[in-house]
């Protein structure tokens, strides 16, 4: 009996190292605004609740481990966990990029925002997108399609199995790739937006060089930008979500 407590709390043990992991870097639950105590409250619950499915699929790995395949396994499952988040986490790596080039793009990109996901300040739109993303996140019921994501996980890579540098940096370079033309999709009514407005300026500022072109249009160029913002933003954030939410069911 006393072996098969042991066996039991080192499993769940090694079911939070790859959950904590994954909820370490994972969007949404890893924001600055999240207490370290409630996130580490939300891995807890979330691995003792998840125990009993995942325990028969650790195998018999546990039985009377040394130290050094208690430390694999440990090494393993964080490493795991941490490269699962951080695929969910290049979406929004990419969504913050592309919102601070459109912040940029309509003439927001001087006026810092408040920050969401990090301590460090970002531009006004990207702060709203960032936000926005988020809330989509748990209102869309994504969160939960990241735990089951994490539980599928367990078949396609064992516990105590090394995901592979390999496998991991193509899986991360592809995923981020993918994550970047996603939302370089998404921005590009705004780069051509851009482009047209400031090519016609600069034309005017050609035919009439006395008249500060630049100055005098910048409300206007920030008028239209937001107006098309406004316009194109359900698209924007729904694209986003469907695509975010394919990749969880998917992996």
């Amino acid at each position: 009996m006393t072996v098969n407590v042991s066996e039991s709390i080192l499993g769940v043990f090694m079911i939070f190292c790859r959950i904590g992991g994954c909820l370490l870097v994972a969007p949404g639950i890893s924001s600055a605004r999240v207490a370290p105590r409630i996130r580490l409250l939300i891995a807890l619950t979330v691995s003792l609740a998840l125990a009993p499915m995942l325990l028969p699929k650790l195998g018999g790995g546990l039985r009377n481990p040394s130290p050094a395949d208690t430390l694999w396994w440990i090494l393993c499952e964080t490493l795991t966990g941490s490269v699962i988040g951080l695929f969910g986490r290049s979406f929004f790596f990419a969504i913050e990029t592309m919102g601070s080039a459109l912040a940029t793009m309509i003439g927001l990109g001087g006026i810092p925002g408040t920050p969401v996901a990090d301590s460090e300040a970002e531009s006004v739109v990207g702060s709203l997108t960032m936000m926005v993303a988020t809330i989509l996140v748990f209102v869309t019921d994504l969160h939960w399609e990241l735990f089951r994501g994490l539980v599928a996980s367990y078949d396609r890579i064992p516990a105590g199995d090394p995901f592979g540098s390999r496998p991991m940096l193509a899986g991360l370079v592809d995923r981020t790739s993918a994550a970047f033309t996603m939302a370089l999709r998404l921005t590009s009514p705004f780069i051509v937006y851009s482009m047209v407005v400031n090519f016609a300026l600069g034309l005017a500022n050609k035919l009439t060089p006395q008249i500060p072109i630049f100055f005098i249009a910048t409300p206007f160029l920030l008028a239209g930008g937001m107006l098309l913002f406004m316009f194109l933003s359900k698209d924007f954030f729904g694209q986003f979500a469907l695509d975010y939410g394919q990749w969880l069911r998917r992996g």
